[in-house]
């Protein structure tokens, strides 16, 4: 196998969701099985909702899971810049070649005539795809559209008597009827290129040879293939992973439980059991563990056993997983994690005294084989440092207000004093 070079590309439009982080992790392991390179890029061309506080967060989300990387915006590398709005020279270049050559052609079309071809198509029956009415303008029409104050868009000229036929590293052959595609935007009107493009240009410009993403990106996949094509670029090895889906199989959402990674971290669960989680979805280490350290996921790790279905989302068995990582963990470290939780509900000072910080140890390691999270560690600890208690109506009822009870509780009382 030639040089590894695989890439991330977050949108930080939005936290780092389990899905993306997913992404990450496989794209982080196969790079490091085969000794390669894991290159994080920032999709930010959609300039309305792109913002510097989630891409803030993405980088933490992905330091927190210990998934570094070689090149990126924050460290540089040989092929940056690695923000794709610091690139555009790169795809206004690519665009003009295309142009140049014929490969591609100017479109003036305005966002109210392309919904009126739309409708028109529907009412008709036929394919909803662009007409391609700008293909054959001549320089004088071009000329005059400008001078309305028209700003083309560019479209690559697609033959819709062939199919894309793509092979999957995952999925196999898959083929894509011509019929399905469309003289479809490189560069939009506004300067700034598609995703489809940018992302066929960075790829190539930054030598990625495995493109491993979601499953969800299986469609723009044609659309990439043709751009290859077109540009004369060699195409690197596609592999898509299988969607995340609900327990009832339907798209993941919050109803379903946490499902980005800063509310994992905030609500107490450690890296590794999130990581070692992660992986097990769509992907199968060819044993029967379940607890993986990250050293051996790198060492077993391959695309032949990732899975083409659909991967299951239990909220219920990563919080089984953290509650193991929390009693396997260091004391010290697990101790550390805890005290924001257990300072939050003002239970040691911050900073802990040192007769504090002793306590604490101690009270961590009696508690933390009975919880899953370290929020609940602390929230499970408050007896030991108050004799205040907020005690449930219903059992107050059922069981303090029987008769003799507090009698029998005395007599307890006097039994442990011995």
């Amino acid at each position: 196998m030639s040089r590894v070079r695989v890439r991330f590309a977050p949108s930080p439009t939005g936290a780092l969701h389990v899905g993306g982080a997913r992404t990450a992790l496989f794209n982080w392991l196969f790079a490091r099985h085969h000794g390669g390179s894991f290159i994080l890029r920032i999709d930010d061309t959609d300039t309305e909702r792109s913002t510097p506080e989630a891409l803030s967060q993405i980088l933490s989300s992905l330091r927190w899971l210990g998934l570094d990387w070689d090149e990126g915006p924050d460290i540089g590398g040989p092929f940056g810049p690695y923000r794709q709005t610091e690139r555009l020279e790169f795809y206004r270049e690519a665009a003009s070649r295309l142009l140049a050559a014929g490969r591609a052609y100017k479109c003036y079309c305005t966002p109210e005539e392309l919904a009126a071809q739309r409708a028109e198509a529907r009412r008709l029956g036929k394919p909803v795809a662009y007409d391609g009415r700008c293909a054959h303008l001549s320089a004088a029409r071009q000329a005059a559209l400008e001078a309305e104050g028209r700003k083309p868009a560019v479209r690559l000229k697609v033959a819709r008597d062939r199919a894309v036929v793509l092979h999957d590293l995952i999925r196999g052959e898959v083929v894509f009827p011509g019929e399905v595609l469309e003289d479809f935007v490189l560069m939009k009107a506004n300067g700034l290129p598609t995703y489809n493009f940018a992302c066929v240009v960075d790829d190539h410009a930054m030598a990625i040879s495995h493109v491993i993403r979601a499953e969800e990106h299986l469609s723009n996949t044609p659309k990439q293939v043709l751009v290859y094509e077109a540009l004369g670029h060699p195409m690197p090895l596609f592999a898509h992973v299988p969607m995340i889906l609900a327990p009832d199989r339907s798209k993941l959402s919050k109803r379903h439980g946490a499902t980005s990674v800063e509310e994992y971290r905030a609500d107490g669960y450690l890296p590794e059991a999130l990581l070692n989680y992660l992986a097990l979805l769509g992907w199968s280490p060819g044993g029967e563990e379940e607890f993986l350290p990250l050293e051996e996921m790198v060492a077993r790790f391959s695309l032949e056993r990732v899975s083409k279905n659909p991967a299951i989302y239990d909220q219920r068995k990563i919080t089984w997983m953290n509650g193991h990582y929390l009693v396997w963990a260091d004391l010290e470290r697990v101790t550390r994690l805890c005290l924001p939780y257990f300072q939050k509900l003002e239970l040691v000072g911050a900073p802990p005294t040192e007769a504090e910080w002793k306590k604490l140890k101690e009270v961590v390691g009696l508690v933390r084989d009975r919880v899953k999270t370290l929020r609940e560690v602390a929230e499970a600890s408050t007896y030991f440092f108050h004799d205040r208690f907020d005690y449930d109506p219903k059992g107050v009822a059922r069981h303090f207000q029987v008769p003799g009870r507090a009698a029998l509780l005395a007599r307890v009382r006097e039994r442990l004093a011995d």
